[in-house]
């Protein structure tokens, strides 16, 4: 095993305490514009809208102006959560301490995440991660997103190493572990407590996790 690599969202990046603490601030930013909103309800329709960040927070601010008849610009708020969003992220526990170990070990480091490149990538540095990794993918910059196989083959290229000499750790089956899997990597699930159905032969539930997982393989 040459390389270890990672999602972002829900897997290195704690997204819903991101979000929550993102909102909370720009509730009170915007107070004249929704402040008539109590803001536990405004909150909670937001995130209900954002669907875990599966749907762009263009459609998400624009059906909120609608439901609510806000006197505001789509265009405001979404580049308020663009530029700001990067100053409330939140990683899982040890997240930053995990990664440094796995380049301590002498394992290569790389990433791949679905969604909008500058947006990600100012997450990432918010996270103080980026220099950590000797690859990272964003699914607008290559034109490509999970599952297709393509975007784990150019991260992998990258790397120069081969499929089997590579592990995925991510929290969605379909777009992290079948996917991985069908390239011919490893395939971790970070497990998501909200899908209680799948079964994956690798799973952890804490990033440091890992480190055992990786002693398991090495017997194999």
């Amino acid at each position: 095993m040459k390389a270890i690599l990672f999602d972002l969202d829900e897997s290195i990046l704690n997204r819903e305490s991101s979000l929550l603490a993102f909102l909370n601030d720009q509730y009170e930013r915007f107070h004249s514009v929704w402040g008539h909103i109590e803001k536990s309800q405004l909150i909670k329709r937001i995130v209900e809208l954002d669907a875990r960040g599966y749907v762009w927070k263009d459609k998400v601010y624009a059906q909120l102006i609608e439901e609510y008849k806000l006197d505001i610009s789509v265009e405001e708020l979404l580049n308020d959560y663009t530029e700001r969003f990067q100053y409330f992220v939140i990683g899982f526990p040890k997240y930053k301490e995990v990664l440094i170990e796995i380049k301590r070990q002498g394992y290569m480091l790389g990433m791949i995440t679905n969604g909008k490149d500058g947006f990600q990538r100012a997450n990432i540095r918010g996270l103080g991660i980026e220099n950590l990794f000797d690859v990272i993918v964003v699914s607008e910059e290559v034109g490509m997103k999970k599952p297709d196989k393509n975007i784990f083959e150019y991260a992998l290229a990258k790397l120069q190493v081969s499929p089997k000499e590579a592990l995925f750790i991510g929290d969605n089956p379909t777009n992290d572990v079948e996917a991985a899997i069908n390239v011919g990597m490893i395939g971790i699930w970070k497990r998501d407590y909200l899908i209680e159905s799948y079964k994956s032969k690798y799973i952890i539930d804490k990033l440091e996790e890992v480190f055992d997982l990786l002693k398991q393989l090495e017997k194999n």
